[in-house]
């Protein structure tokens, strides 16, 4: 249980309304096992002209704490689990901001998304019913004791067997089950997503029947996987239905010697186990989430590639860049992408890095921004060692522009709004400005509030650069990356993009990485990457 106790402890900057819920949740369920009692004493004669005013009171508060019960459980449900979600994001931020490396895309978003999701059953389906279980168990008990010794004995006995045992029964049976669920649904993801996204090579290739084949199969991976999970869920509710319906009939066999008093007996009885009549199957989705919140933790509590130093260096004043004899894997066991590498970047100077695809620049643009450690050396920014400072610093003074720079599916506002969170609106169009991208902003219904759509479709892909271009020269960045960024556009529109470049970036340091120049860059020194070296070139 040590996985659900840690994502149950995520939730602690809700406790305020989580226990709003449970208070509320108990008030209710108290009040039906009074208003049951109160119907079942309708039948005698004790307190006759007082029951009816009784049940006049009870009925409208249960319905109205109920209704109370479901607002505030489920406002504090919500809230944990976007603490929860928050929580995850931050922590694949810190691990996997290099790249997901051997995680698939897939598995990761079933983690993010399913498994995640899976863990709502805690607070509502579990916490709250097995804390009314403790409350009802001695109210239970001390009723019963009134009227028979033997009657409380019994029906104890099959409410602690319907709201604990078999409640952990079907938890220690599921959890085993659970990772295979778990694994079944991330296969079908990454199968749907590797068809999705390789589409056009799967269509060059006529590979549509087996991509299909494949997704099938890990469909019916997955229903096969549910249906086991439902059979489990079933099993316990069936035998906790027969654990209440055997304690309404030894209610009604023994009770029966106490006459009319006995209805009071069978509604009180009703009402309890109708309270934790849904916990085994709660125990058995509680397995479930198990190994679901296992799945979640190991990515949340993966190694983090460049953590902070214990005592952390305070950011230089310069930012002039310099690498000394860097070596550099991504992997032990695999070719260096560095070897003793050297490279100065004087700051305001404008350097290009070219090389063919698999050479590194990639890779050096995320040693330079403190996403992965190299094996041996130094990287100094301003003369001092980047590994000494906070990661966050100095992603703040450098700027990345890669060629897959994501725009949201949100504002233009929104986005630009990524790189410094207080611009004021003129600082906005400034920097739409500076990347020529403003008077198609300001043609658009909304303007800064026009949305883009998913991936920015609404903009062409020379337009969604600029969009990004203008989101870097926004940011307080000192030094920009821009890694391959006009991949994918045409002749005409990336020598537009990088003639617009040549006229922004003020003193900045810029640091451009292609495969080749076009021939209007305003470059300072070109370098050429080469069995893990630079070596210089002529401007």
């Amino acid at each position: 249980m040590r996985p659900l106790l840690r994502i149950m402890a995520l939730s602690s900057r809700q406790a305020p309304w989580l226990a709003l819920g449970l208070v509320v949740t108990l008030l209710g369920t108290l009040a039906g096992l009074a208003l049951a009692g109160a119907a079942g004493a309708v039948f005698t004669d004790a307190s006759l002209l007082a029951i009816p005013l009784l049940l006049r009171l009870l009925g409208p508060a249960r319905v109205v704490l109920r209704y109370f019960e479901r607002l505030t459980t489920h406002n504090a449900l919500f809230r944990a689990l976007a603490d929860l979600r928050i929580w995850f994001f931050h922590s694949l931020a810190q691990r996997m901001a290099g790249g997901l490396g051997m995680q698939r895309s897939g598995d990761v978003l079933a983690r993010l998304v399913g498994d995640v999701e899976a863990q709502d059953v805690l607070y509502m389906r579990v916490l709250l019913p097995l804390v009314g279980a403790l409350v009802i168990l001695p109210i239970l008990l001390i009723v019963l004791c009134r009227f028979d010794v033997w009657l409380a004995v019994i029906v104890t006995a099959l409410f602690v067997t319907a709201a604990f045992v078999l409640p952990g029964i079907a938890a220690h049976q599921a959890r085993a089950h659970g990772a295979v669920l778990s694994r079944s649904m991330a296969d079908l993801r990454v199968a749907v997503l590797d068809s999705v996204a390789g589409l056009r090579e799967v269509r060059a290739f006529a590979a549509e029947g087996r991509m299909l084949a494949n997704v099938q199969a890990q469909e019916a991976g997955l229903l096969a996987a549910q249906r086991h999970a439902m059979r489990m869920i079933a099993r316990a509710g069936s035998a906790a239905f027969l654990c209440g319906q055997a304690a309404i009939l030894a209610t009604l066999v023994i009770g029966r010697a106490h006459g009319v008093a006995a209805i009071v007996m069978v509604f009180t009885v009703l009402a309890g186990f109708e309270a934790i009549a849904l916990l085994p199957r709660a125990g058995a989705q509680a397995g479930l989430a198990t190994a679901a919140a296992t799945r979640v933790l190991d990515v949340a509590d993966g190694p983090v590639p460049s953590p902070d130093p214990k005592i952390i260096a305070a950011m230089p004043s310069g930012h002039d860049l310099r690498l000394e004899m860097v070596s550099f894997t991504w992997e032990t066991g695999r070719p260096d992408v560095f070897n003793s590498l050297s490279l100065d970047i004087p700051a305001g100077h404008r350097v290009a890095l070219l090389g063919p695809s698999g050479i590194g620049k990639s890779s050096l643009a995320a040693l330079i921004l403190r996403l992965a450690i190299p094996q041996s050396g130094r990287i100094l920014l301003g003369g001092i060692d980047i590994a000494t400072v906070a990661a966050a610093d100095l992603r703040a003074r450098i700027g990345w522009l890669s060629q897959s720079t994501h725009l949201f599916d949100d504002t233009i506002r929104a986005n630009l709004l990524l790189a410094k969170p207080d611009a004021t609106d003129g600082q906005l169009w400034a920097a739409l400005e500076q990347a020529r991208i403003a008077e198609a902003v300001r043609a658009l219904t909304g303007g800064l509030d026009f949305y883009l759509g998913e991936g920015g479709h609404q903009f062409s892909g020379g337009q969604g650069r600029r969009l990004a271009l203008a989101r870097a020269l926004l940011s307080p960045a000192r030094i920009l990356i821009l890694d391959e960024p006009c991949a994918g556009l045409d002749a005409e529109t990336e020598r537009a993009f990088l003639t617009t470049l040549n006229d922004v970036a003020d003193t900045r340091s810029i640091i451009l990485i292609a495969h080749r120049l076009t021939g209007v860059e305003r470059l300072d020194r070109i370098f050429r990457l080469s069995h893990g070296r630079a070596v210089a070139a002529a401007a």
